[in-house]
């Protein structure tokens, strides 16, 4: 923009700006993590010829923790508040040359390119709360003689990843508890639970299989349900807010006095939730697996199994993982049997039946039946007969085939 550059006594005024903006080089780019460049354009749209001392790019991030009554601080009740820096980045797009304090813009549509790298260690995700929020800009400032700053300003989606693949996510979370049922003399017996889900990490998305088993040797009837919970812990000024949310649950069936249930892969799928929040010092958030019983006139019985909401899902089958059944009664031992990859023929009818156990059972159709009852009518010879009849020769082909052969996909889920 060649003869920008002029004193702000030859404008006269400082111009009027129709609209400044910011947009990012990729718009549908949902989220940043550390170490990627952020791109994007500064947009300027002058109706007059606009003097600027510069303009510079601001990115910035932080999360912040705080709480306290809303009139001022006193002494009975202070106030907390914490602050962690993650990201701070400053860049001058456009400046004054060399010996000039002012840069003129004529009138018209600018746009101003920009570029930075995210620091190559761990980002905090993007989190807001109700005590505080963990969050991530980009402000444009235009700096202007007599003038107050212009600014635009866009917030940036920053996420850690969390990959669920990693040895101590893919171990298996066992509990078991036993809770009596009453108090002195009206106990009337105890209430056993025990719960276990495949891996401790999951995604959103994903629908967590829950084994358990329930026994009810009380006199109530009872109800088991399984839910997912969010905990979310805030320290500021060396005191500690905790927030716990439900966001997703299930139930199972009534179970009567003197019964059991089991559930043999109940799902409980995780509806999109923030990614879990680890690696923070003042924010902290938790998720659970929490599997209890409701007992009526009783405190519930609870078990919580904790886990880890990543963002990297599961990849497949890990030999780490043992059977999810191995503490449970049920056998599910079949589920490591192969089926061999070409049938075996079956058996020769020789091998099976003997000449003389066929001759033992067989009546020989010369003599005349001599019997009178039911049980020697020709019906009943027949089916004896039929018994001890050779299967139908074996083959791999089939002998009636059809003219089109409709094949579907099929997937199995374990």
């Amino acid at each position: 923009m060649g003869g920008e550059a002029r004193s702000a006594a030859a404008v006269g005024f400082e111009g009027r700006l129709k609209s400044l903006g910011l947009v990012f080089e990729d718009e549908r780019k949902g989220c940043y993590s550390s170490g990627e460049t952020v791109a994007g354009h500064v947009l300027l749209e002058a109706a007059e010829p606009v003097a600027l001392r510069a303009l510079r790019l601001e990115a910035q991030g932080r999360a912040t923790a705080a709480w306290g009554p809303s009139a001022p601080v006193s002494a009975v009740i202070p106030a907390a508040a914490s602050e962690v820096e993650y990201l701070n980045v400053r860049l001058r797009l456009r400046e004054p040359p060399a010996g000039e304090t002012i840069l003129l813009l004529q009138p018209g549509k600018h746009e101003f390119p920009f570029s930075f790298q995210l620091p190559s260690e761990p980002l905090v995700t993007s989190f807001t709360g109700k005590y505080g929020s963990i969050q991530y800009c980009v402000r444009a400032v235009l700096e202007r003689p007599k003038v107050p700053d212009e600014s635009v300003k866009r917030e940036l989606q920053v996420v850690n990843h969390i990959d669920v693949n990693t040895p101590a996510l893919l171990t298996p979370v066992l509990k078991a508890q036993e809770k009596m049922v009453g108090c002195w003399v009206f106990t009337s017996g105890p209430v056993s639970l025990s719960a276990k889900i495949e891996r401790k990490g999951y995604c959103n998305g994903e629908a967590i299989p829950i084994y358990a088993e329930i026994e009810n040797c009380s006199s109530r009837l009872i109800v088991p349900k399984a839910a997912i919970f969010q905990t979310q812990t805030y320290l500021a000024s060396g005191k500690t807010k905790t927030v716990r949310h439900m966001v997703a649950n299930v139930r199972g069936n009534h179970i009567a006095s003197g019964s059991m249930d089991t559930w043999n892969g109940k799902t409980l799928k995780i509806p999109p939730v923030t990614p879990s929040i680890l690696d923070c010092c003042i924010i902290r958030v938790d998720y659970s697996l929490a599997v209890y019983i409701h007992i009526p006139g009783a405190k519930k019985l609870m078990l919580e199994l904790p886990l880890v909401i990543g963002t990297i899902p599961y990849n497949g089958f890990s030999s780490r993982n043992s059977s999810i059944a191995s503490q449970f009664s049920m056998d599910m031992s079949w589920l490591t049997l192969t089926l061999p990859e070409q049938p075996e023929a079956p058996p020769n009818y020789a091998d099976v039946v003997s000449e003389e156990e066929f001759s033992r059972h067989v009546p020989s159709h010369a003599q005349p039946p001599t019997c009178e009852g039911e049980a020697c009518c020709p019906v009943f010879t027949c089916i004896q007969e039929f018994r001890f009849q050779p299967p139908p020769l074996y083959s791999e082909v089939d002998p009636h085939p059809r003219e089109v052969e409709e094949t579907q996909p099929v997937s199995f889920i374990l």
